[in-house]
């Protein structure tokens, strides 16, 4: 299996992977060996760049925006490390046992009303709230009288990857944080009594908590912004190393382009853009735009590989 004639080999590229010759041990037998020739010439799918629509008016479950089988994974996934799902419960239903196989989950309320239960001490969410919810199992979603639709982002293909368990709630890098659409606007309000520089990158509300507010951000690997764009404007070109999977809160005569793609805005649909491709985002409207995105951000601060660069110069 590795013999080899030299006189035929041209480059190290060529060489196929190689064996130990005569292992001693089950543990000697499992080694393998590359080279600088064929070792980083691993071709993987492009991440796409990609809108879904929420499910329809009468559609009751859990909705994965899964791109697995292009991403060629064999567990669900938005993107390499982060999954999306729209989640709608009928009027006074319950999702149960809904289980967290991440790290941590961010939690959008899109319509209705109800109440989390179970894993953790529970509070009662409104349209417009968002919560953060670390890895458990046994958590309850209980819907109001008007049912409730949900968008939820969390690195269930991250630790899928690794094969890994959430850590218990006891020993989680983050607690469960509840963030009310009231004091959302209040600091909405306080953001836009703020002038900014040529340097920011538009007007975004941040979303962190206690135990992340150092790396400001919401888990040690997810980002959390909520960005808006005023009627007649677009966020410039810009690029980043981050995936980004964004949820339209609000826009008409909106859209995105990424890469080559024009992506038109539809209601609460969510957008996915593929790591390190330009895009900007567009408001043709005449009201303001609201876009929530989730990106793979925390593990490239934490890796210093971020590589945020605009591609467009301030207008």
């Amino acid at each position: 299996m590795n013999a080899v004639d030299t006189a035929t080999v041209i480059d190290m590229a060529d060489l196929p992977m190689q064996h130990p010759r005569a292992p001693a041990s089950a543990a000697q037998a499992r080694a393998r060996f590359f080279n600088s020739g064929n070792a980083f010439n691993v071709k993987l799918p492009e991440v796409p760049a990609r809108l879904f629509a929420p499910p329809p008016e009468g559609r009751h479950g859990v909705f994965d925006c899964d791109q697995s089988r292009a991403l060629d994974c064999g567990f669900p996934a938005t993107t390499p490390l982060m999954l999306a799902r729209y989640v709608r419960i009928a009027a006074r239903d319950a999702l149960l046992p809904l289980d967290v196989r991440a790290t941590g989950s961010v939690w959008y309320v899109i319509s209705g009303s109800g109440r989390l239960t179970g894993a953790v001490d529970g509070f009662a969410f409104g349209a417009g709230d968002v919560f953060l919810l670390p890895g458990a199992s046994g958590y309850r979603i209980e819907a109001g009288a008007e049912g409730a639709l949900l968008w939820t982002v969390g690195n269930e293909p991250q630790l899928a990857f690794e094969r890994a368990q959430p850590a218990p709630v006891a020993g989680a890098a983050i607690d469960v944080v509840h963030y009310p659409a009231a004091e959302i606007e209040r600091q909405f309000e306080l953001m836009f009594s703020c002038v900014t520089r040529d340097e920011t990158s538009g007007r975004a509300l941040i979303f962190s908590s206690d135990r992340q507010a150092a790396a400001r951000n919401l888990t040690p690997t997810l980002t959390l912004s909520f960005n808006t764009l005023e009627p007649g404007t677009h966020q410039r070109t810009h690029r980043h190393n981050s995936a980004a999977v964004t949820l339209v809160v609000q826009g008409e005569g909106c859209h995105s382009v990424v890469g080559d793609a024009v992506c038109p805005w539809t209601p609460w649909a969510t957008l996915v853009t593929p790591p390190g491709a330009p895009h900007s985002h567009h408001n043709a409207g005449s009201r303001g735009a609201r876009f929530l995105i989730v990106q793979d951000g925390g593990l490239h601060y934490h890796a210093r590989t971020m590589g945020f660069e605009f591609l467009e110069a301030a207008g």
